[in-house]
């Protein structure tokens, strides 16, 4: 066996660079790896972060276009987020939340309930996205088992769906590569097509494909049964999904026949809520929902500390408070539920936006997008969307069949190269390329960020002329 230098601690903390590397290459098992690399890949070394910037293990500064991964809506290097961590961690580190509890996930709990849409006034708090999606399909489980219907337990998802990497939350995704070599609990969920207008097939209206949408999801509550399907999961926009902004009206017209045959909402806002839209939750806010439930997750911190959680409906604790079964117990819980660091984090990420960032974000958010759509002036680009501060650029082999480029899946990984030669960090998505900027961005940082894609798409069509893989 070869010989390893060992590392202190007080050196790995100090590791430069090319240790760093050697060190991912040799023990770290990255997320979402290929069998082939699979604990033994490195991927591209983040040394600090500033703002609306990050700098690499090279020391390049870059447009941090993904804000992490939907999630430093506050940009990096806030010093009032870091100050609250310490202070925090010096006052109460951690508590069990088994048979304790900590003032700041109490009072964080009631700001979002003033937020929240409808009557949803309970937190639970998770760890992140994966944990609240998991925890709101096991509190519909609860729910429905104490009021003696045991056999109501299906999940509706769709198409293009991400909802997470638990077990319960991955079985819902809709991108085939999500579940190509994964189980999962197909028995329990039902999948549906993708609200996705730019995929209607040709000489469809928009109005036309929202009735297919809503009359697939009537036919199969009809052809399942109602008194089987437990809940509804959906993003009020399908964000790894490639930004999929629903049609008008769609969303509130799936929530009344959930309403209409007790079947529970679950919005995810995981990577909408806390201000990606311009809003604290977009499902009231923006498209005029009251759901039973809505799960949040990566900006209630800005990622500065993991933290998640599920809004409950009042109507639903009530029914489950006035039930015959009073000792039912809800068996669920995490080690580090209502963290009080995370808590507190997030309750100063919540003054911030309240603040003037939520409102500077929607006043910059029409320049964002219309910046964006410039990008459809280049013919590898079919489509340009998005709402808010996030954004999707799917580029097409043509623009009539819509040909997502099956000759080239890296498309997207060309331009992210390009783009990081010039200075800007892209979400590539096989041939998409998703922006969702910190929410501290200014026009001109959005300038220079759309420069950049432009000029990295230009590269690409480039290479892709020279190989012959496209004739555009």
């Amino acid at each position: 066996m070869a010989a390893v230098r060992d590392l202190k601690s007080s050196e790995l903390a100090g590791a430069g660079a090319d240790d760093a590397v050697e060190l991912a290459r040799r023990h770290l098992v990255q997320p979402w790896p290929y069998a082939g690399s699979v604990g033994s890949e490195a991927r591209s070394l983040i040394g600090e972060g500033d703002g609306i910037y990050i700098t690499d293990g090279t020391g390049k500064r870059l447009i941090d276009g993904p804000a992490g991964m939907w999630c430093v809506n506050l940009g990096h290097r806030r010093e009032e987020l870091a100050r609250v961590m310490y202070d925090q961690a010096m006052a109460l580190s951690y508590n069990t939340p088994w048979y304790t509890m900590n003032t700041p996930s109490a009072e964080l709990a009631k700001r979002i309930a003033d937020h929240a849409p409808g009557d949803l006034s309970h937190t639970f708090f998770t760890t992140g996205g994966s944990s609240a999606v998991e925890t709101a399909l096991r509190f519909m489980q609860f729910y429905n088992n104490v009021r003696g219907r045991p056999e109501k337990k299906m999940i509706l998802s769709r198409g293009g769906a991400y909802h997470g990497s638990t077990y319960l939350s991955a079985s819902l995704n809709g991108r085939p590569r999500d579940r190509d070599w994964m189980d999962g609990a197909d028995e329990l969920v039902v999948k549906l097509a993708s609200p996705d207008p730019f995929r209607r097939h040709k000489g469809v209206s928009i109005a036309a494909f929202t009735d297919f949408l809503v009359d697939q999801f009537r036919d199969t509550v009809a052809r399942v049964g109602a008194d089987r399907i437990g809940a509804f999961v959906g993003e009020p926009i399908q964000a790894s999904g490639g930004v999929v902004v629903p049609p008008d009206g769609y969303l509130k017209r799936i929530r009344e026949i959930c309403r209409d045959n007790d079947i529970l909402y679950v919005s995810d806002e995981v990577v909408t809520g806390f201000g990606r839209v311009g809003h604290v939750f977009a499902s009231g806010d923006v498209f005029g929902i009251d759901p039973d439930m809505i799960t949040f997750a990566k900006g209630v911190t800005s990622g500065y500390f993991p933290l998640g959680g599920v809004i409950i409906s009042e109507r639903l604790l009530e029914q489950l408070r006035r039930s015959n079964h009073p000792d039912a117990l809800f068996g669920h819980g995490l080690t580090y539920t209502s963290h009080p660091v995370g808590c507190a984090v997030a309750l100063k990420n919540l003054d911030l936006l309240e603040d003037g960032v939520l409102a500077h974000t929607r006043d910059v958010a029409p320049y964002f997008q219309a910046q964006l759509k410039t990008l459809e002036e280049l013919p590898l680009v079919g489509e340009v969307r998005g709402m808010g501060l996030m954004g999707c650029v799917e580029c097409v082999a043509d623009r009539d069949s819509k040909d997502p480029l099956q000759l080239d899946k890296d498309v997207g990984k060309r331009i992210d190269t390009h783009c990081h030669e010039l200075g800007l960090l892209v979400r590539p998505l096989i041939n998409m390329c998703v922006m969702s900027p910190p929410l501290v961005i200014t026009r001109e940082q959005i300038d220079d960020m759309i420069g950049i894609l432009r000029e990295g798409i230009s590269r690409t069509m480039d290479d892709l002329r020279r190989e012959g893989v496209w004739r555009g």
